[in-house]
């Protein structure tokens, strides 16, 4: 067994080589057990081709450990994390079979504990408790149940547009394609769908909306019907991309700052969790708004423990999960991020252009995933935290964001795949271009570090210093 497969919020690797059904009944024996041995999990998946087995797979670990399982079919993640609420009375725990946005070939685990999301050392003790979970005296039972109906009707109950709106969908051939444009229509809206028919192969592009290849349809679509917007999701649902009335991606941390305006205004000086990759534009427009700006760790498990830690009432990622826990139970599902943002643009005149147009400009970077070997990668962030350190003022609470007065450049190791995650901001083109050359530089001395891309943001010829 791979145990680089046991990452810091969830398990994920190669589904034929990685996830095979040893391994994946090992997994599920090892939940179990960590679970008391005794109770029901809600166990989902998404629309992967490997998803059925690797499903069958970690329901029999269960039964091995004395677990029932309550299959809730193929759906989102969010429906998941909706299930271990809505069930909370008769579950102990709820997984999720899925690899989010990562390749085909690649699947995965989200795991839950009640209604609290494991990562760090939870997953990493599972590893452990794979090859010597007991057998259970009685084994567990699967029952299956349809959760959809409920999931629309609770979406449909909390929220409501003050005028309809027309807006285009794109699920990416992923999850959240049977139910995304099913409650926007509910909520008034007239829906334009593309690619919302689940193909686990994910024929037309990535199923990752925060990448610009894989909006360029959506892109197209707005403008060609003159859309309100553009709304994209990621494989499994729990992760928003948006493009605007004007074919403009509205990035994640300008989503964040939107629905602050909204969330701040009735919980003023409440805490704001900003991820290490979010824009200084978003940190300005929480103070700005009366809010107490805190940066927090990129993970989706890390944020939500940490919000109900501070009784925070909104988070999100530069990724696309947005987790509001002001009028919802605080876990990230794409599909409600998208009826809020409709809500909000319903709720005013202005196009969401102009909303977007009113957040302090920066020039910065899209996020870099930079080829690093998983073997490697935290080794090569960690020599490069000692060379910032050195050198400029920095924040270390993930990786190092390096600041330079005028703009700030971050270098971080990706817990879900063999990368880097770089990004830089300046007041202007020029000053971001000079610190993401600095990162560059820096991280040129480690030859195992993927470059091309950065050299190609860059505009320098392959291999050019």
């Amino acid at each position: 067994m791979n145990r680089a497969i046991f990452r810091t919020y969830d398990i994920r690797g190669l589904a034929d080589t990685e996830l095979t059904d040893e391994v994946v009944e090992g997994i599920g024996a090892s939940f179990g057990a960590y679970l008391g041995g005794k109770g029901k999990v809600a166990v989902g998946g998404d629309h992967r081709l490997s998803t059925p087995r690797v499903k069958r797979a970690f329901q029999a670990g269960l039964a091995r450990a004395g677990l029932d399982s309550l299959d809730v079919g193929s759906v989102t993640t969010p429906m998941v994390y909706f299930a271990a609420h809505r069930y909370a009375a008769e579950l102990v725990g709820a997984a999720a079979v899925t690899a989010s946005h990562n390749p085909p070939e690649y699947n995965g685990l989200k795991l839950m504990k009640g209604t609290a999301a494991l990562h760090g050392e939870e997953i990493a003790a599972l590893a452990d408790g794979c090859a010597g979970a007991p057998r259970a005296a009685r084994p567990g039972r699967t029952v299956s149940r349809d959760i959809q109906e409920e999931y629309l009707a609770d979406l449909a109950n909390r929220v409501r547009l003050a005028r309809p709106l027309k807006v285009v969908v794109d699920a990416g051939n992923g999850s959240a394609g049977p139910v995304a444009p099913v409650i926007y229509r509910r909520l008034g809206c007239e829906v334009t769908p593309l690619y919302c028919e689940p193909d686990g192969r994910f024929p037309n592009h990535p199923a990752d909306p925060t990448r610009l290849d894989a909006v360029q349809e959506l892109t197209r679509k707005v403008l060609e019907l003159r859309a309100d917007l553009g709304i994209g999701f990621d494989g499994d649902g729990d992760r928003i991309g948006v493009v605007d009335d004007r074919g403009r991606v509205a990035w994640g941390d300008q989503l964040m700052a939107l629905f602050y305006r909204e969330i701040l205004a009735r919980r003023p000086g409440a805490p704001c969790l900003i991820e290490v990759k979010c824009s200084q534009a978003l940190v300005e427009e929480v103070e700005r708004l009366g809010g107490k700006p805190l940066f927090t760790k990129t993970g989706h498990s890390l944020i939500k423990a940490r919000m109900k830690e501070l009784s925070a009432p909104f988070a999100g990622e530069m990724s696309g999960h947005m987790f509001f826990a002001d009028e919802f139970p605080g876990y990230d599902d794409a599909i409600y991020a998208g009826a809020r943002l409709l809500r909000l643009v319903a709720a005013g005149r202005e196009p969401l252009s102009a909303l977007v147009d009113r957040i302090p400009k920066y020039h910065a970077t899209p996020e870099l995933r930079v080829g690093c070997p998983d073997a490697e990668k935290f080794r090569v962030v960690e020599a490069f935290v000692a060379t910032a350190r050195a050198e400029h003022e920095i924040l270390d609470v993930d990786g190092a964001r390096v600041l330079f007065g005028d703009g700030w450049g971050l270098v971080r190791a990706s817990n879900t795949g063999p990368h880097l995650i770089l990004r830089a901001e300046g007041r202007s083109p020029e000053i971001r271009d000079r610190i993401l050359a600095y990162l560059r530089d820096r991280l040129s001395r480690h030859a195992q570090v993927d470059l091309s891309q950065v050299d190609r943001e860059l505009g320098l010829d392959p291999g050019q210093a």
